[in-house]
């Protein structure tokens, strides 16, 4: 014949399952939480460096320093558009121009390729702090026209 429990000796037994449960559990969604945040930044990250580098491939390059030019790449990249109005809010959340790199390849003064990289970018997430160093990048060949002075 089967013993009988009374409720009075089960008292407590949910919170010690609950606390083993939420012990083994909690790592493993923070971890799948921090790896989906920094997954979800970096997608975004990626898009607005290819927004970037393909405005990039396109636009006229305008001197023979291509400051203009790389201010330009480097606004399109940051906040989506080569000419933002003041107090733009960037794509990305902490993003900055200072942030990115661009370089061209040149064949005498016409660029030939166009790259655009994230330089040093921190994604912060729930434990840890994790460094983006020259990820991502994106590189496009030059279609555009050089402006001569």
């Amino acid at each position: 014949m089967p013993k009988r429990v009374s409720r009075r000796s089960l008292r407590g037994s949910a919170l010690v399952e609950f606390a083993l449960g939420f012990a083994a559990l909690f790592p493993i969604f923070a971890g799948l939480w921090q790896f989906g945040y920094t997954f979800y930044i970096y997608n975004l990250l990626q898009s607005a460096v290819r927004n970037g580098a393909r405005y990039g491939a396109f636009a006229a390059y305008d001197s023979p320093t291509g400051n203009e030019f790389h201010a330009r790449v480097k606004n399109m990249t940051v906040y989506g558009h080569p000419n933002p109005p003041s107090g733009a809010a960037a794509v990305v959340p902490g993003l900055t121009v200072n942030r990115i790199t661009v370089t061209e390849q040149k064949d005498g003064a016409m660029p030939t390729r166009v790259a655009v990289q994230v330089d040093g970018f921190p994604v912060d997430v729930f434990f840890t702090t994790f460094t983006l160093n020259a990820k991502p990048s994106c590189r496009f060949d030059y279609a555009g026209q050089l402006l001569t002075p």
